[in-house]
């Protein structure tokens, strides 16, 4: 078999095994984040806003990994929900910052431990050093791929 027929069989594809880790991990985060109102893509926003609230929107597309047009809806979503509100700076009015209500910042304590908890279990079964070694390969190949498409790999992860 050739090096290209091998990836006929998606099991042989690092893309295709990445995705579906990542569908089965953004199911079991949602089955715990809904409950309180937050959708997986809501997440991602939550996440680097509890780190850093008030960003511009776009540096949250950036650190979050999507496209502004993307950004702008899911902000939209945020916003019916309660969980962020947006301001045009006022030194330049082209640039729109993202602050958290009350309401999301409250939701912080609540749902760190579910990423915690969908964590532990995806990684059950893994050795301290194969976790270092699976997170230290998904990086490098997170910079590699952005490198190829002239993007920024340092972008936020969701889980």
């Amino acid at each position: 078999m050739t090096d290209i027929q091998v990836y006929a069989d998606p099991g042989n594809s690092i893309g295709y095994l990445t995705r579906i880790a990542f569908r089965s991990f953004s199911r079991a985060l949602e089955m715990r984040t809904a409950p309180h109102g937050v959708s997986s893509g809501q997440w991602r926003f939550l996440r680097v806003l509890w780190r850093e609230d008030g960003i511009t929107q776009r540096e949250l597309s950036r650190r979050v990994g999507m496209r502004e047009p993307t950004t702008v809806i899911a902000l939209k979503s945020l916003e019916r929900s309660g969980f962020v509100v947006r301001r045009k700076s006022d030194e330049d009015r082209r640039k729109v910052h993202v602050f958290l209500t009350p309401q999301a910042r409250a939701l912080q304590p609540l749902l760190l431990p579910a990423v915690a908890e969908v964590n532990a279990i995806a990684l059950k079964g893994l050795s301290e050093r194969d976790v270092a070694v699976l997170k230290k390969a998904l990086s490098q190949v997170a910079r590699n791929l952005a490198e190829d498409v002239g993007e920024d790999a340092n972008s936020d992860s969701s889980v």
